[in-house]
């Protein structure tokens, strides 16, 4: 059990996300998830990579909350594999599953490190997409089931909670443009989609609260929208693809409505909800939790649909190996209006970082000094934010791990520890000592002033 009590304070963490470390997606009774299918399935993953193996976080996970210690960080952000705890994903509990995670919770508290639990981050159970999966109306129930398993499990060791990661990723990527699990390319669905997501987190919601769990957030993906121009047009379109990207998982939990715009962008395949419907939405987490990589300028196009719109490269600024542009005053930016728009909820950064076409290392070090700019300049930022009295309770840089990277496979490198790709043997980078040195100066929170040089 536990032998040290949860940090208080700002917490300082790495994220993770299940299929993209643990590896072993079957072992010991799991089932299939369709991230597991759609990596299998040739063609759809750069170099047909899969997470069967990943960063072998399913047998190594010790050595990893290890590594973390080293780091100073006091908090956690993880998620578990729907299918690894139901393999049908409803009915019967795979004991074995759900135990791995129980045990990671008691050892990241043995070591002093806050557990941030996400429910999900993307890898539905086949089983279940294979019963119409987030398109079906009764996809809601099958996550709040799924929720109150782990919650019941873990209530009393874990205090913060996340329902859904990124869910627009998910409805966008998996059903409109068919990039990402499942895999369709449907207008129809999309909004089918989105909606029952929203009534999955409302649901989960009020599944924890009926376990008595107090601190449950929602984690979007948030891309502050420039105009290329002061011209209507691409003021309009600006507009248009803020409500797409922005507010359409926002509103909803906090409103309880859509965004104007969202009927524009969809046309005929947006359907009719009722008030009711939109009510049953109204969800306020207790945090957002703001995934925070990149900004957009943005052109009117009405090539580019449903929105639009289009991103403008910005040709005069770094770039990452995403071809994301490094921007870190749009962390300010959006930092900023969520407290404005939505009255200064709780916020944890939750994802931030960037991949690099990182060197090798050299002499059992690897001078990643891209990442380390990218880390220093964005924690000023949220600096910034703080200093105007943005309530930021934590940041979770991603990530803790080189690891599979969705559709690039292990093409795209995030860690701020290397993985190796032959033998999965873990080196810290120096944008891992750099953190590092970060936590040790600033454990209060970001603060103005400078951050420790590169190391």
């Amino acid at each position: 059990m536990p032998t040290k009590s949860p940090p208080s304070g700002f917490l300082w963490g790495t994220a993770t996300s299940a299929y993209q470390i643990e590896g072993s997606p079957l072992a010991d009774g799991a089932g299939p998830s369709i991230w597991h299918r759609f990596a299998h399935t040739p063609g759809r993953v750069l170099n047909d990579d899969t997470g069967d193996i990943a960063c072998d976080h399913y047998r190594r996970w010790r050595e990893d909350v290890d590594l973390m210690a080293s780091l100073g960080v006091n908090a956690y952000r993880f998620s578990v594999a729907w299918a690894r705890v139901l393999p049908e994903g409803t009915g019967r509990v795979n004991q074995p599953g759900l135990d791995f995670y129980g045990r990671l919770v008691d050892t990241l508290l043995e070591q002093g490190i806050e557990p941030m639990l996400t429910l999900y981050h993307w890898d539905l159970p086949e089983a279940l997409d294979a019963r119409g999966g987030w398109a079906s109306n009764a996809s809601p129930g099958w996550f709040a089931d799924y929720a109150q398993i782990l919650y019941r499990a873990l209530r009393d060791r874990v205090r913060l909670w996340i329902t859904l990661n990124e869910p627009w990723v998910i409805t966008a990527g998996g059903y409109l443009y068919g990039d990402m699990a499942p895999g369709h390319s449907s207008p129809h669905e999309t909004p089918i989609v989105a909606h029952n997501l929203l009534r999955a987190h409302a649901a989960g919601v009020a599944s924890g609260r009926a376990e008595g769990i107090e601190h449950i957030g929602l984690a979007v993906n948030l891309e502050p929208q420039y105009p290329a121009s002061p011209s209507t047009d691409d003021i309009a379109a600006t507009a248009r693809r803020d409500a797409f990207i922005n507010r359409w998982f926002l509103d909803p939990v906090f409103f309880g409505r859509y965004p104007a715009e969202m009927e524009t962008i969809f046309g005929t395949d947006w359907p009719d909800f009722t008030a009711s419907d939109l009510e049953a939405l109204r969800a306020p987490p207790d945090f957002i939790g703001v995934n925070y990589y990149s900004r957009s300028v943005v052109r009117a196009d009405p090539t580019e649909q449903p929105v639009g719109a289009r991103r403008v490269r910005q040709e005069t600024r770094p770039h990452t190996a995403m071809d994301w542009e490094v921007y870190p005053q749009g962390l300010t930016d959006i930092l900023l209006w969520i407290q404005g728009r939505y009255g200064n909820p709780p916020v944890y950064i939750t994802e931030n970082g960037a991949a690099f076409d990182d060197p090798p290392p050299i002499a059992g070090r690897l001078h990643d000094r891209e990442r380390v700019a990218y880390l220093r300049s964005h924690l000023r930022a949220a600096s910034r934010a703080v200093r105007r009295r943005v309530d930021l309770r934590g940041y979770f840089a991603w990530s803790l791990l080189d690891n599979f990277e969705w559709s690039y496979g292990y093409a795209k490198r995030f860690g701020l520890v290397r993985v190796d790709p032959v033998d999965r043997q873990r080196l810290i980078k120096d944008s891992g000592r750099f953190y590092r040195d970060a936590i040790r100066r600033y454990g209060a929170g970001p603060r103005h002033g400078d951050l420790p040089a590169r190391t």
